[in-house]
């Protein structure tokens, strides 16, 4: 951890001679139309890994975190650009999915604040936490788990990772992605990662996945960072590897976890794709607050 604090100064240092980011996008969005969605896909990005998707007239989140820091208390990072849809103006939330326990995926004010209504999705020994803030609809899931629920088919994928929330809790709890489906789109929400063998195995058990949410930010210094993160160019690998037709980009722009410039991931992912001669209109790099619709829906 000093090495790393030491990289992020030397960093620091390096950026002040360079002009400033570009700022994360953002655009308003007042939740009207998605409150009165009830037959199509579509996909709001939040922030970070919080995204709202809407499928089979469910509306479900991914890892919520609404709070303005992501950590305890006056602690953690804090949020660069506000959350895409204000809670207040979120549809009823039906069901919510959750990939590991870290802070800047698992947020308790959120789940506080969503309460008992959802029902929640959770990596493997992750229930106990939930139901000690009155959560009672919790189900926990292995990998390669399958859960059917509210009229849509879910699976708990297998990620390379690791969970932690206290310094005595470490992979105490599993992490992984998930696979959402309501028998005519599918969905892969990657959660964390690093690059590994599961993403074929992946594009092997699931076939024509329409939208992969994959990471694309948290990657520098790469001997800190490279063993749980997919660099930019790892996760377009990663999505030719699971073989969906979209990608969309996520945790980057909303909490800086580490040294790389906050408006580079998603340039270097572009970069790549355009060698790789890929069409760019299947790379949605979404702006927060911006919704989408999944073609066919």
């Amino acid at each position: 951890m000093r090495r790393f604090r030491q990289a992020s100064r030397q960093q620091a240092e390096a950026d002040r001679l360079l002009s400033p980011p570009d700022p994360t996008p953002v655009v308003a969005n007042d939740g009207a139309a998605l409150r009165d969605n009830a037959s199509q896909v579509s996909i709001t990005w939040v922030g970070h890994s919080s995204f709202l998707i809407q499928m089979g007239g469910r509306s479900i989140l991914t890892d919520p975190v609404w709070s303005k820091k992501a950590g305890i208390g006056p602690f953690g990072p804090t949020r660069m650009a506000p959350p895409g849809l204000r809670l207040i103006d979120l549809p009823p939330i039906d069901l919510t999915l959750i990939s590991h326990n870290h802070y800047d995926h698992l947020d308790r004010d959120t789940i506080r604040w969503l309460g008992d209504r959802p029902m929640y999705l959770v990596p493997s020994r992750l229930g106990g936490w939930f139901q000690k803030l009155g959560c009672t609809k919790v189900h926990e899931c292995e990998w390669w788990e399958s859960v059917d629920a509210l009229g849509l088919h879910f699976d708990f994928v297998a990620a390379q990772h690791w969970s932690r929330r206290t310094p005595w809790d470490t992979n105490l709890t599993l992490w992984g992605g998930w696979m959402l489906s309501d028998g005519a789109h599918t969905l892969y929400f990657a959660g964390d990662s690093a690059y590994f063998s599961g993403f074929k195995e992946i594009g092997q058990r699931y076939s024509g996945i329409d939208v992969a949410f994959l990471p694309i930010g948290a990657y520098k210094p790469a001997w800190f960072m490279q063993s749980a993160h997919v660099n930019p160019e790892e996760a377009g690998q990663a999505f030719l590897d699971v073989g969906a037709r979209v990608i969309i980009p996520m945790h980057w722009g909303t909490f800086k976890l580490s040294t790389e410039r906050t408006d580079e991931p998603p340039k270097r992912l572009a970069a790549w794709w355009d060698e790789q001669g890929l069409d760019r209109t299947h790379n949605w790099t979404l702006a927060v607050g911006e919704t989408r619709f999944v073609n066919g829906s």
